[in-house]
């Protein structure tokens, strides 16, 4: 299905693969549970390119690695030539001779691409400022296990239309689910991934907003999801969003135009009292740590399908 291709984005995966990919997610979820060895990478190597720091990509990918059976080796760009000016086509390709897949979490998109473009072994796309498709998969995966399934499904996105929800408009159209995004003005998800978004909509049947309203974007929510105002790279911007971004918390007033059963959602690390209250992220509707845990077991998916 997947084997030696690259993950960049959601969109590379067609609907019938996210779900095989979650299936088997579920799988391995079920066998480290029960305690049976699944080492199928055994002799495996993935190297872990690092320019942004990391708590959960990091451990995630390290540990998924490691009870697959295989050895995850962690480089900060400090410890790779790219920091005295290495291309990047040319750390791919060397990389490429040692290793049997690359995870790269870097800054801009683009460079993400070159890495591919220029390797022989597959590439996965551990978050850019554009998107962050490991993240969104091990999303699906919990919304499944609370909610029974996806399809019909409606999650609203608060705030700041950044990678995440990039993510999150291309996977809930492909499989199926309903989106509204509410931000404040100039912070609207990107339009070119808005267009393909629109374009994957109108195949499944699926209805899209971008609002900036966020009690009209959680009515009848199954899932609310938010993320931090101030993302690594922009703190020098804090004063200014933190004000752009009033009205935006996630709170329990917002919960009650969602529907009762709504499950909260956020992709760590929270700062409660800006984006998210206690009460709601502490809260019985809150799955952020089944969401964080299940980083590993999607991660593992990939690893096995593209290894």
């Amino acid at each position: 299905m997947l084997k030696g291709r690259h993950l960049l984005s959601p969109q590379d995966l067609s609907p019938e693969e996210i779900i095989a990919l979650l299936d088997k997610a579920d799988e391995l979820k079920q066998k480290l549970r029960r305690g049976e060895p699944h080492e199928v990478l055994h002799g495996k190597t993935l190297g872990m390119i690092f320019a942004k720091p990391s708590t959960r990509t990091r451990v995630s990918f390290e540990a998924a690695m490691t009870q697959l059976g295989g050895h995850a080796i962690y480089l900060g760009t400090g410890d790779l030539q790219l920091g005295r000016g290495e291309t990047i086509a040319d750390t791919a390709r060397t990389l490429s001779r040692y290793v049997d897949a690359v995870m790269a979490r870097l800054f801009k998109h683009e460079d993400v691409v070159e890495l591919a473009r220029n390797s022989s072994v597959p590439v996965i796309n551990g978050l850019t400022e554009l998107l962050h498709p490991c993240q969104t998969l091990a999303d699906l995966q919990t919304i499944r296990e609370k909610k029974g399934g996806l399809e019909g499904l409606k999650l609203a996105w608060v705030g700041d239309g950044n990678n995440v929800c990039n993510s999150l408009l291309l996977a809930c159209t492909l499989v199926g689910m309903n989106i509204s995004v509410a931000c404040p003005k100039g912070y609207e998800p990107n339009a070119e991934i808005v267009e393909q978004a629109q374009k994957n909509a109108k195949r499944s049947g699926v209805k899209l907003e971008i609002l900036n309203d966020p009690k009209k974007a959680v009515k009848g929510a199954d899932v609310i999801y938010t993320d931090v105002f101030v993302s690594m790279g922009h703190e020098a911007e804090r004063e200014r969003r933190m004000k752009d971004f009033k009205g935006y918390q996630v709170n329990a007033g917002l919960l009650k135009h969602a529907k009762e059963d709504v499950i909260f959602m956020h992709c760590l690390p929270a700062h409660r009292g800006e984006e998210v209250t206690a009460e709601v992220i502490d809260g019985p509707h809150s799955v952020v740590f089944d969401q964080a845990e299940n980083r590993l077991h999607s991660q593992k998916a990939i690893l096995c399908v593209v290894m």
